[in-house]
């Protein structure tokens, strides 16, 4: 994995650029170890150095002693990557552009909120929006990222708070030098009315995943725009006279079952909640009156909302006293909803002239970006990023965003050679590519030490033979003693 990615570095001429930008020696090997790190072990620069000096052979790729680094140096490396932001970005996408001769497209603008633990510098609130979770120890940012429809990123930006409110977005939007001809690309948190009511004002074209709550999908009126075994989808076509757009429902297989397996435990929980107070109706100190239960059923059905929706309940009271007598339930499935339509989602855009493929390709390049983003920040989200100060959090995002662009290279090329797994999918698939020492005595009585790449297995062959490198990485060294 290191190997893939230093590769894709060199192929963008990363080494270089950050030279003409003035990094030295140390600080080119801190800089790369944070990228390549964000790539290949998703984490802080606190834990990046840890892997650096205990876990990676990428020292070995670049021949250098990450043992005797300083982790203020991985911080350090930080804050003259994010100095140098609008160089880097300019310098990349130029190479890219002439790496891969693409044309410049369509350009496409999207808005990602996230927060960091942590509080800002001292102790104090962080410049940065509030959290959606309303907790005033995670600062809210947003990236704002501008992408050529090829995928390659031009420009971003990161703006505190969010993109709620329409004056945030157009605050943002100037930010970045949106052209007006730009498609912006935004989730169903930002699409608000009050938004694409600007945006349609202001000339932009949009497409955006709609708010609508009610689901639907004829599978005859689809079209199939995805044909991988598994993982079909389709998409039917709707005009929506009254607002004058197209609307994309779309249905995923993969989603479907995710979909479904999510609903059938959450809707299990919900009935073993309901079973146990049915239960206690008959078992000594256990609730038993009427107005209790109900109130307890209400609490239930709040905490479990998603799945108390497609039930119907009833409470038989004793008609001699304030007890209730039993509980009774029967599940049938809300019109229109996720458990009746799984794997079904729907998109809004005033993109009239685009066909059902274009459209669900456009939007599915800027959720296979935020896929890849997940998995650098945190670990898939599962881990929190801590940062006590505001300009670590834009460096720290920003690292994401230069880990992209080799991530990017690389799955450009894959693709070309007709390689089409996630970035989660290769680095699953070559987490176990390693360098390792074999250590063993001669006749004579000496030791032999000998230090190599593991042998790469078939499935992981094919990745090397696609991007034409060798999978021995780093050289092969023998020392004896």
């Amino acid at each position: 994995m290191q190997d893939l990615a230093l590769h894709a570095a060199e192929q963008l001429g990363l080494r270089d650029i950050l030279k003409e930008l003035g990094f030295n020696r140390h600080q080119i090997a801190a800089a790369l170890g944070n990228i390549i790190g964000r790539i290949t072990k998703p984490a802080s620069e606190a834990a990046t150095h840890e892997w650096l000096q205990q876990h990676s052979a990428l020292g070995e790729l670049l021949d250098y002693d990450f043992e005797g680094m300083a982790a203020k140096r991985l911080y350090e490396a930080s804050d003259m990557l994010w100095k140098y932001h609008d160089q880097l970005e300019e310098q990349l996408y130029r190479t890219e552009k002439n790496l891969f001769s693409f044309e410049e497209t369509v350009t496409l603008y999207d808005l990602t909120n996230t927060f960091f633990e942590g509080a800002s510098q001292g102790g104090k609130l962080s410049n940065y929006g509030r959290s959606k979770e309303k907790r005033t120890d995670a600062p809210l940012v947003t990236l704002g990222l501008v992408l050529d429809k090829s995928g390659f990123p031009r420009s971003s930006r990161i703006f505190p708070g969010n993109a709620s409110e329409p004056g945030t977005l157009e605050t943002m939007l100037k930010g970045l030098n949106a052209n007006p001809k730009a498609i912006i690309i935004v989730d169903a948190g930002i699409a608000t009315e009050d938004n694409i009511s600007w945006l349609k004002a202001k000339k932009y074209h949009y497409l955006v995943v709609s708010r609508k709550r009610n689901r639907q999908f004829d599978q005859d009126q689809a079209v199939t725009v995805k044909e991988v075994a598994g993982q079909e989808v389709s998409v039917q076509r709707v005009v929506n006279e009254e607002t004058d757009e197209i609307e994309l429902y779309c249905y995923s297989k993969i989603r479907e079952k995710k979909e479904q397996a999510m609903q059938n435990r959450v809707c299990e929980r919900f009935e073993e909640q309901l079973q146990y107070l049915h239960d206690g109706l008959s078992i000594k100190g256990r609730a038993k009156k009427y107005g209790v239960i109900m109130e307890r059923i209400g609490r239930i059905k709040q905490r479990f909302s998603r799945a108390a929706q497609h039930y119907q309940i009833t409470v038989e009271q004793d008609k001699d006293s304030d007890k209730a007598i039993s509980i009774k339930w029967i599940r049938q499935e809300k019109s229109g909803s996720q458990a009746t339509h799984p794997g079904v989602y729907c998109l809004r855009t005033d993109l009239k002239d685009s066909d059902e493929s274009t459209l669900w390709h456009t939007y599915t390049m800027l959720t296979d970006l935020e896929a890849v983003f997940r998995s650098l920040k945190s670990e898939l989200g599962l881990r929190p990023i801590y940062h006590q100060k505001d300009k670590r959090i834009s460096g720290h995002l920003f690292i994401s965003l230069l880990s992209y662009h080799l991530i990017h290279t690389l799955r450009t090329q894959l693709k070309a050679k007709g390689i089409h797994n996630s970035w989660e999918q290769l680095r699953n698939l070559l987490h176990t590519r390693s360098r390792i020492t074999v250590t063993m005595n001669n006749r004579e009585g000496k030791t032999i030490h000998v230090r190599k790449s593991t042998q790469a297995e078939p499935s992981q062959q094919k990745i090397y033979d696609a991007l034409g490198i060798s999978s021995q990485a780093g050289i092969s060294q023998r020392t004896i003693f």
